[in-house]
């Protein structure tokens, strides 16, 4: 995540601001730098670190031990894959959105935005906005946009299916995988889910920032009817193809980021597994 990090910065301004025009990733990062300076890329960070981190850990733990539950000595499928992956997703939507919700405002915070009408935020740090969230918005907003997320938990299950799918097929072929073909399936099956899910990733990016022009009548963000709303605004304000604004970044970052960690989860897999035979012995 921190290697390909300002390929994401530069995906959620495309999709929060809208007045910024949609060029390709490399100029939408000059001209970021140019503005705002050099490290602007890198702006929060460490909270979105921390929020990895902990949401990585949750969906991993929860997958790999309903799978060890469930499946239990049967065979694999695409089917058992895609459930499990679903319901691993939605324990981690629950327990951890409020940490995206703060790295998402702390991401933005300083951005110099195209669109007059978003008024830039104070916060100190990752408590302080936990705090003034809860003061100012009360305590269902560190749950903003959690109905589009829990819609895309479909996202890491598509995302499972099509590697767990792929690297069945190859090991039917071969007794191991390659590092090489380990990421060229992550990739493949990361860049399957998102291109699919895109359009809620743009909603759900839009309801955790919380602008209040969003919310007129105070009610809380991230129902059905936020999410058409916000779809129909986007088509009619953009076109039917700004619901892919920022796509290209999009892309980028998270089929890179998959590719090289479901790489690492590999390698570490194999290691642990032999240094506890070794210990068996």
């Amino acid at each position: 995540m921190s290697l390909f990090y300002p390929l994401d910065t530069a995906r959620l301004r495309l999709q929060v601001d809208e007045q910024r025009k949609s060029r390709s990733t490399p100029a939408v990062l000059m001209e970021i730098i140019r503005e705002e300076g050099l490290l602007a890329p890198y702006r929060g960070w460490f909270p979105v670190i921390s929020s990895l981190c902990c949401s990585n850990f949750v969906y991993f733990y929860t997958f790999n031990s309903l799978k060890s539950l469930w499946i239990k000595g049967t065979a694999s499928t695409t089917g058992k894959d895609l459930m499990i992956g679903f319901v691993a997703g939605v324990v981690n939507v629950l327990l951890t959105t409020p940490l995206w919700v703060v790295n998402t405002r702390l991401k933005l915070q300083g951005a110099k935005f195209r669109n007059d009408d978003i008024k830039p935020t104070t916060y100190t740090g990752i408590s302080d906005a936990f705090q003034k969230i809860l003061q100012k918005e009360g305590v269902l907003a560190l749950w903003n946009g959690t109905l589009p997320s829990l819609l895309l938990v479909f996202n890491p299950a598509i995302q499972f299916m099509f590697y767990e799918g792929l690297k069945r097929q190859l090991l039917s072929q071969q007794e191991e995988l390659s590092s090489l073909q380990v990421f060229v399936i992550g990739a493949v099956a990361k860049a399957i889910a998102t291109t699919v899910t895109y359009p809620l990733q743009t909603v759900q990016s839009v309801l955790r920032f919380g602008h209040e022009k969003l919310n007129p009548e105070k009610r809380i963000l991230g129902n059905l009817f936020s999410i058409i709303h916000l779809l129909k605004q986007r088509i009619r304000r953009l076109g039917f193809l700004g619901l892919y604004k920022g796509l290209e970044a999009k892309l980028l970052q998270t089929v890179l980021t998959a590719a090289l960690m479901f790489l690492v989860y590999e390698k570490l897999t194999t290691l642990t597994f032999r240094i506890m035979a070794l210990k068996g012995k």
